[in-house]
């Protein structure tokens, strides 16, 4: 429903006589001291939004609700486990010896840490795929 400015119910002792007087200067300046009017033709039309325009319902609002507190929690979970990654790099700053099938090397302990959670990570990412391809075939094949 689009209205304008002119039948929004103002109050009469707003009139167009009554509007502020300000002229335009060059470059978007504006100097107080030279008058012009701006009457409610002069106006862009103002649409109100109301409930049923919006058309949002009440699961839809609670659902959007729902989604930005999910990506709170991540984003708080996300600054706790980067918390905790430094509280772990902190405490695991020495030397250790690791032995491999062919020799040994000295490695700090925090990269040592580090090379293994990207390991994990990566490990479970590609068993994850796999499984998921694997339950997805299965799942077609029934259908």
């Amino acid at each position: 429903m689009a209205l304008s400015r002119s039948n929004l119910g103002a109050p009469a002792f707003l009139s167009a006589v009554d509007a502020p007087t300000v002229t335009p200067l060059k470059e978007g300046k504006m100097d107080p001291n030279v008058p012009v009017t701006a009457t409610s033709a002069d106006l862009p039309p103002v649409t109100l939004a109301t409930a049923d325009a919006v058309g949002e319902t009440r699961g839809a609002r609670f659902a959007r609700k729902a989604h930005r507190t999910r990506l709170y929690l991540y984003a708080f979970a996300a600054v706790a486990l980067l918390v905790a990654l430094v509280a772990l790099v902190i405490a695991n700053t020495g030397h250790v010896e690791v032995s491999w099938v062919v020799g040994s090397s000295s490695v700090s302990l925090v990269w040592l840490v580090v090379f293994s959670a990207i390991l994990g990570l990566l490990l479970g990412m590609v068993l994850a795929t796999s499984t998921g391809a694997r339950a997805r075939r299965a799942a077609d094949a029934v259908l």
